[in-house]
């Protein structure tokens, strides 16, 4: 009795003691008020933030919005990032499920006949076997307790990853999308300033010439 005794509380101190130290949150040297932040001594409206907008509310852009629909739906990096973050999260699903109790079960059957023998008449034979076991690797190293938080920390990285992905691919093609514009209202302005300077030397050369009708 004394040695499960001692057992026990050895098993119970090993318990306490995880694979690593335990995380803590980086201490982080944050200013107490914020400029525009809304305070009691003079309270503000509260005003949506620009980064906290969905894309297609803050471009309401019909054709550029159609750009970047089908940008998200071709772009290999947007699919590539999507596929990590459904890796991780069945890896995250797998590394959890390792410290879960695993309950196996199985079951054979065989019937055999014996033939007639010189001494023995012929006989059936049947077995039935049913097998059923239950196994819990108990953590008390904190092993499993680990992979758990590294898995979910993979998992939202991934996730952060894939959003860095969308809004960069997003910002691209807007930022494409406007500098055509541009380009396109650039060039209307030099056919226009061609026109114009296209007729003037036309008005030119006729009064050169000492007059006439000028075809616009």
């Amino acid at each position: 009795m004394r040695r499960l005794v001692v057992v026990f509380l050895v098993m119970l101190l090993t318990s306490g003691c995880a694979v690593g130290p335990n995380y803590k949150r980086p201490s982080a040297d944050v200013p107490g008020t914020y400029r525009g932040a809304i305070t009691q001594e003079a309270p503000q409206p509260a005003v949506e933030s620009l980064g906290d907008q969905k894309w297609w509310e803050v471009f309401e852009d019909k054709q550029l919005q159609d750009l970047i629909h089908t940008a998200l739906q071709k772009n290999y990096d947007v699919r590539i990032a999507a596929t990590r973050v459904l890796e991780a999260r069945a890896q995250a699903g797998i590394t959890r499920a390792d410290g879960l109790p695993t309950l196996s079960a199985g079951a054979q059957s065989f019937d055999q006949r014996s033939a007639r023998q010189k001494f023995f008449p012929a006989f059936d034979t049947s077995a039935h076997q049913v097998d059923l076991s239950l196994a819990w690797d108990l953590d008390f190293w904190g092993k499993y307790r680990r992979a758990n938080e590294s898995a979910r920390a993979t998992l939202l990285a991934t996730r952060w990853a894939r959003e860095a992905v969308i809004s960069t691919l997003v910002s691209d093609v807007a930022a494409a999308y406007f500098q055509l514009r541009e380009l396109d209202l650039q060039l209307e302005i030099s056919r226009r300033t061609l026109a114009s300077r296209e007729n003037s030397l036309q008005l030119t050369q006729v009064l050169a010439k000492g007059g006439g009708t000028v075809h616009a």
